[in-house]
């Protein structure tokens, strides 16, 4: 099978949603589909930085950043077709953030992003989620789009801002406050 079609070239291309329908390559839910990829993409470049890293304490977070991989996959389905997300999924981020704060000294006040690698990492994976999310409450504008990937998108940026303090907390690093 090619990788290139050529059916894109003038500038739109074929979608799957419940019919195969053509639009323009800057139409909302293609935007909606690529923040997705990236974001995925962004948080396939922190899974590696934590592998890398060999740390017991680390696997808990490998694993889970992995499963958001796969339910980010499923929320772009989701809009093609019918969701898979499922409200446990967002409670289980809920108890992931919950787990990690837990382990963490209290946030007095607000703290710039950065760190070590991995935080910083975690950083870049919370700001695409953000913009993710306006993409996809754009889109709900003009699309059905399930308001339980809305949610569990919301959490998933809280996640990664706990995910990024824990890793800065494990390597000995200070937040910064603004």
């Amino acid at each position: 099978m090619k990788i290139y079609t050529r059916g894109g070239d003038g500038g739109n291309t074929q979608i799957y949603t419940h019919k195969a329908t053509r639009v323009d390559k800057d139409d909302i839910i293609l935007e909606c589909y690529g923040t997705l990829d990236e974001l995925n993409a962004q948080v396939g470049m922190l899974c590696s930085l934590l592998s890398q890293q060999k740390q017991e304490a680390l696997e808990p977070l490998l694993s889970t950043n992995r499963a958001i991989q796969r339910a980010l996959f499923q929320i772009g389905f989701g809009i093609s077709d019918s969701s898979q997300i499922d409200a446990g999924q967002t409670v289980a981020l809920e108890n992931h953030i919950d787990h990690l704060q837990a382990m963490l000294p209290a946030q007095t006040h607000f703290i710039l992003p950065g760190g070590c690698v991995m935080a910083c990492h975690a950083h870049i994976c919370r700001t695409v989620c953000r913009r993710c999310e306006r993409v996809m409450v754009a889109l709900s504008k003009q699309h059905d789009v399930d308001s339980k990937a809305i949610a569990y998108i919301n959490r998933l940026s809280d996640y990664w801002f706990v995910q990024a303090r824990y890793l800065n907390h494990l390597h000995d690093v200070a937040d910064v406050p603004v």
